[in-house]
C-alpha cells in the first residue's frame, strides 16, 4: 500500500493530484499500530527440563511473539537446549541489573513475575511500559515454607519478605494474574496500597484495564504412542498396568500422602495400579534447598510395603518427553490440604492433564478443581480423604471414555493459550501508561503511609535547613574572629 501511494506521489507533477494523496495518505498512517518490543523476563530456568513457571513464560512468549516482537529473558543456568521457538532468547543473571538492563532498555513493554520487581528495583525507573504477573501467589507459599522455623524467625523472615513483595504495586502499568480468584486478591492488595483510586476508577471502573485474568492455557502435543517411557520402561511397571500419574513437585502445601495411602488400600484388589512420582527433584539448582515432602512420601511407601512395586519416584522428566508420560497415564492427581496457597492457586499441570485426555482426581478448594467440575473431566474429593481418593481412582480407571473425551475436546477449545493470553495481547498492541502513575506521580500510593512519608520529609527537611543555618552563622562567626586577629 505505502509503496503504491510513494511511486504515485514522486511521478506525479501536478502539485494538486500530490496534496490530494498525502490527504489520502495521512489517514491511514494515522491508524496503523506501532509494532511494539516486548521483554518478558522469566526467573525459573527455560529448556529440556523446566516447571511451571518457565513454562508459562515458555509459552506467552510463544502465543504473543505473533503479535509483538517478542524476546524472553531466562536465568544463566537454563539448559542450553531450547524447545522450538518463534522468539528471542537472552539469558540474564538474577539480581545482577547489568545483565538484563540492555534488554530492559531496548524494549518498550516488559512483562515479569512479582518478585523480579524487587530483583531490579531500576525497573521503577525504565522508561518501558511494566505488566506485573502476579500469578503465583508468593506469600501464601512462603508461608508453608516458613514453618519449619521458630516463631521469632518466622516474624524476622516475614517482615523481610513483605518489603520485597511491597515494590511491585507501585510500578505496575497493568497487572495480570491466573484466575478471578486470584484477581479479587489483588484487588485487595492494589486497593491497600493506593492503586484504586479515583483516577484509576473513573479511567474505568471495571478496572480490567488495570488488572485481569491470563491463566495457563492448554499445549496440544501428539507423542509417538511407539516412544514409552513408563510402561514397560520403569522397573515393576508392566505394558497392561494402569499409571495413575502425580505431575509435578511434592511442595508442602500438596497431599502426596493421601495419594500413597489410596494406593495401598487400592492395589490388594487391582494389582495391576500403580502410582508414579516422576518428579521429585526441580530441574532448576537454585530450588535445591526449598522444603519438599519427598522424605515424607518415601517413609510412607516403605511403611505401607508400596515402594517400588505400586509407588514409583523419579527425577524429573524432561518436557519433550512430558507429553509421552501423560499419553501413557490413565489417571491423573492433584492433591492438597485445605490452605490460603489452595485457595490462590492456579495448578498448571492441571491444564496439561486436561491437554491430554487424562481422568483428574482432584482435591476440591482451587481454581483447578473447579475447571475439572465444570468441564466434568474427573472427580472432585474432600480434603485428605484416602477411602474417597481410592473410589475416584477406580471410577475414573473403569468410567466409558467416549463421554469423558466428549468433554475433554470442549474443554480442549475453550481453555487455549491464545484464549489465556488474550489481556496480554490487547495490551501489547496498545499500551498505555498507568492513569494514576500519570496523575499522582509522587502522591502514588496509600494516602496514609504517602502523608506520613511527607510530613516526615517536612520535618528532616525544616531540621536540615535549620542545621545549616546554625553552621552559617557559625561559620560567619569564625570568620569575625578571624578578621578581628588579622
Amino acid at each position: 500500500m505505502y509503496t503504491d501511494f510513494s511511486n504515485r506521489l514522486l511521478v506525479s507533477t501536478d502539485l494538486k493530484n500530490r496534496c490530494t494523496f498525502i490527504k489520502r495518505l495521512i489517514p491511514v498512517l494515522s491508524t496503523t499500530q506501532a509494532v511494539h518490543k516486548l521483554l518478558i523476563i522469566s526467573h525459573d530456568i527455560v529448556g529440556k527440563h523446566m516447571a511451571g513457571p518457565g513454562i508459562r513464560y515458555y509459552h506467552l512468549a510463544r502465543v504473543l511473539a505473533a503479535h509483538v516482537q517478542t524476546t524472553l529473558a531466562i536465568p544463566h543456568e537454563s539448559p542450553q537446549e531450547l524447545p522450538a521457538h518463534n522468539f528471542h532468547v537472552v539469558r540474564y543473571t538474577r539480581h545482577d541489573w547489568a545483565s538484563i538492563e540492555p534488554h530492559i532498555r531496548a524494549a518498550d513493554i516488559c512483562l515479569f513475575p512479582s518478585d523480579t520487581a524487587n530483583e531490579f528495583p531500576l525497573l521503577a525507573q525504565s522508561e518501558a511500559y511494566l505488566i506485573v504477573d502476579g500469578y503465583d501467589p508468593l506469600l501464601a507459599e512462603w508461608l508453608a515454607l516458613g514453618e519449619r522455623f521458630d516463631a521469632a524467625a518466622q516474624q524476622l523472615a516475614w517482615r523481610y519478605r513483605m518489603g520485597e513483595l511491597n515494590r511491585q504495586y507501585l510500578i505496575g502499568d497493568f497487572y495480570i494474574c491466573a484466575s478471578e480468584r486470584q484477581r479479587d486478591w489483588w484487588l485487595g492488595l492494589l486497593e491497600a496500597h493506593g492503586r484504586i483510586n479515583p483516577v484509576t476508577f473513573n479511567a474505568d471502573p471495571s478496572l480490567r484495564t488495570l488488572i485481569d485474568v491470563a491463566p495457563y492455557g492448554l499445549t496440544l502435543n501428539k507423542p509417538d504412542p511407539a516412544h514409552r517411557l513408563i510402561k514397560g520402561v520403569w522397573p515393576g511397571i508392566g505394558l497392561d498396568d494402569k499409571v495413575i500419574l502425580w505431575g509435578g513437585g511434592l511442595w508442602p502445601w500438596l497431599d502426596p500422602l493421601t495419594a500413597i495411602r489410596a494406593i495401598a488400600q487400592i492395589c490388594g484388589a487391582r494389582p495391576e495400579v500403580k502410582l508414579i512420582f516422576p518428579g521429585t527433584k526441580h530441574p532448576n539448582p537454585m530450588m535445591a534447598g526449598m522444603p519438599t515432602q519427598n522424605a515424607a512420601a518415601f517413609a510412607l511407601a516403605e511403611a505401607l510395603g508400596v515402594r517400588d512395586q505400586h509407588v514409583f519416584f523419579g527425577d524429573w522428566v524432561a518436557y519433550t518427553d512430558w507429553p509421552a508420560v501423560l499419553a501413557e497415564s490413565d489417571v491423573a492427581l492433584t492433591l492438597h490440604y485445605d490452605t490460603l496457597e489452595t485457595r490462590l492457586a492456579f495448578r498448571s499441570r492441571v491444564l496439561e492433564y486436561i491437554a491430554a485426555g487424562v481422568p483428574i482426581v482432584a482435591t476440591r478448594g482451587d481454581a483447578t478443581s473447579e475447571l475439572v467440575a465444570s468441564y466434568q473431566l474427573g472427580a472432585i474429593v474432600d480434603y485428605g480423604d484416602v477411602a474417597g481418593v481410592a473410589d475416584a481412582i477406580l471410577q475414573c480407571l473403569d468410567q466409558p471414555q467416549t463421554e469423558h473425551w466428549i468433554h475433554v475436546e470442549d474443554a480442549r477449545q475453550q481453555l487455549t493459550w491464545e484464549r489465556a493470553a488474550a489481556p496480554l495481547i490487547n495490551f501489547c498492541q496498545r499500551p498505555q501508561r498507568a492513569v494514576d502513575k500519570q496523575g499522582l506521580t509522587s502522591k502514588l500510593g496509600n494516602p496514609a503511609y504517602v502523608d506520613t512519608i511527607e510530613r516526615l520529609q517536612t520535618l528532616v527537611d525544616g531540621y536540615e535547613q535549620g542545621r545549616f543555618m546554625r553552621l552559617m552563622r557559625g561559620w560567619h562567626r569564625f570568620r569575625q574572629k578571624i578578621s578581628k586577629r588579622i
